[in-house]
């Protein structure tokens, strides 16, 4: 009999593996069918909706192997590196969703964002959870992402480990219930997360001019705004590679 497996859990969403099925549990409904319509409408390898009741969404699981983990060494190779960029083309090449933005944070309006990152910021240097010297010139280098973008058609959360390899190969992209339109910086930020030496492999792939400083701008942008969440949801930004190293590598 196949265990339950608990891939992630926390107060909005919980993912379950049993055997080869992910039950993907979540609060908000709107998530469950933004995942679900997303994967119907991307030209990438996405996995297989084996069905969707409400709050609930089954999927199969994908071949391959993680293209990494934030906070661990890649073992993929720079080939792969640039396939996940050229899948991330194919995507940001596709006609927009027919949905607003979701929450994510290239979905929101530039001043949105900017009040948030500021109340932010303040938070972490009030709390002491954060140097002050390493607050200000993260939100200093997260000022470069602030600027007018075309929206495209974007995954929103492409963490390394969304990114599914077979050797060289993509085999599938996962967690799409934050797609919708945004920044295509971002997804590439996103990806690249803490494995800076692998976004000349990503941008390769992707074949297209990219402006090094704003995805620089999405890391440190990002890692602010999630370092108070990750804590209070039981994770440790402060791990080796993870978020506050992200931020102490732009000091």
């Amino acid at each position: 009999m196949d265990e339950v497996k608990v891939v992630v859990a926390h107060s909005e969403r919980t993912t379950l593996r049993v055997g080869d099925v992910f039950l993907k549990v979540d609060a908000d409904q709107t998530r469950i069918d933004a995942e679900a319509e997303a994967m119907a409408l991307v030209p990438v390898p996405t996995p297989e909706v084996l069905w969707r009741k409400p709050s609930v969404l089954a999927i199969a699981a994908v071949p391959g192997t993680a293209l990494g983990r934030l906070g661990e060494p890649s073992t993929a190779s720079p080939a792969a590196w640039a396939a996940a960029g050229a899948a991330i083309r194919k995507l940001h090449d596709a006609p927009l969703p027919p949905w607003p933005g979701r929450a994510g944070q290239a979905a929101r309006g530039i001043d949105e964002l900017a009040a948030e990152l500021d109340g932010e910021c303040e938070w972490l240097v009030t709390n002491d959870v954060l140097p002050a010297d390493l607050v200000t010139r993260n939100r200093q280098v997260a000022g470069a992402a602030l600027r007018p973008w075309t929206p495209v058609f974007t995954h929103g959360d492409l963490q390394i480990a969304h990114v599914f390899v077979d050797g060289d190969e993509i085999t599938g992209i996962i967690d799409w219930s934050e797609a919708g339109p945004g920044d295509a910086l971002f997804d590439l930020a996103t990806l690249t997360l803490g494995h800076e030496e692998h976004l000349g492999d990503v941008v390769a792939g992707y074949g297209a001019d990219v402006d090094l400083d704003v995805i620089r701008g999405w890391w440190s942008l990002r890692s602010l705004l999630v370092v108070r969440w990750l804590t209070e949801h039981g994770f440790d930004p402060s791990a080796p590679g993870c978020e506050v190293d992200v931020l102490k590598s732009r000091m």
